[in-house]
């Protein structure tokens, strides 16, 4: 793994054996690259983000795009290793009694920062082997499972757990909304109002478990509901800790 000052002197020197034009690329950072790639993304989804249309918002030419990265799915990685990069810098001096109590933190501070971006999820630590930030931030992560009494099996698997919660949750919480709540047809609230008076309707031969939660659905809240899963996983990790 490479620092970024070392990554962004490496993609320089390929740059020049592609044949990049020096007016282009000096126009550029790969820090104004990659957070203009995270704007867009915001903005248009990972649909929207094209090497011709970041090169028009950061005002050159697809050439000094391509100097930093090699094609569009690069990009993509680097732009979500470039989000998680602030996680890290959230969490950097944490460091309290209780392993338990920062794994929440940090597992949240991963969920707020993907859970508002609907293309984060696919991207986040899909490579860590080019996504430095990522892989730090699973060591972070791992790093807290050393303070707990795991073999190195049970630390695997909990941290696994951990990500793979954070990631799958925030990625389902946060996709796009249906077309009829974008294009403002209808409110959020008026939409699941909607489906809370379908669940009602149905059988309660047939379905008690959905009669028995209707009316927690009908009023929760989506950061509290990932919460609650959170600890529910890591009091199981505190007691497996504890045997």
């Amino acid at each position: 793994m490479t620092d970024s000052t070392t990554s962004d002197a490496a993609r320089r020197g390929g740059g020049r054996a592609r044949g990049a034009r020096t007016r282009e690329r000096a126009s550029h950072s790969l820090d104004s690259v990659l957070s203009e790639a995270v704007a867009l993304l915001d903005e248009a989804g990972a649909q929207g983000l094209t090497i011709r249309a970041l090169a028009t918002r950061l005002g050159g030419g697809a050439a000094s795009v391509y100097w930093y990265v090699s094609g569009r799915d690069e990009l993509l990685d680097l732009a979500a290793d470039s989000v998680l990069a602030g996680v890290l810098t959230s969490v950097a001096g944490l460091h309290t009694d209780d392993p338990i109590a920062d794994l929440r933190t940090i597992a949240l501070a991963m969920f707020d920062a993907i859970v508002d971006r609907p293309w984060l999820g696919a991207y986040a630590m899909r490579n860590t082997g080019a996504q430095p930030n990522s892989l730090s931030l699973y060591e972070r992560i791992g790093e807290e499972t050393l303070r707990l009494d795991l073999t190195p099996r049970q630390r695997f698997h909990a941290t696994s757990a951990v990500v793979g919660f954070v990631i799958g949750t925030a990625a389902d919480m946060g996709q796009e909304p249906p077309a009829e709540v974008v294009s403002g047809e209808v409110t959020r609230e008026e939409y699941l109002g909607r489906a809370t008076q379908q669940w009602r309707a149905l059988d309660p031969a047939g379905y008690p478990f959905i009669h028995h939660i209707v009316d927690e659905f009908a009023g929760h809240d989506d950061r509290d509901q990932f919460l609650s899963g959170l600890d529910l996983l890591l009091d199981g990790l505190r007691i497996q800790s504890r045997r």
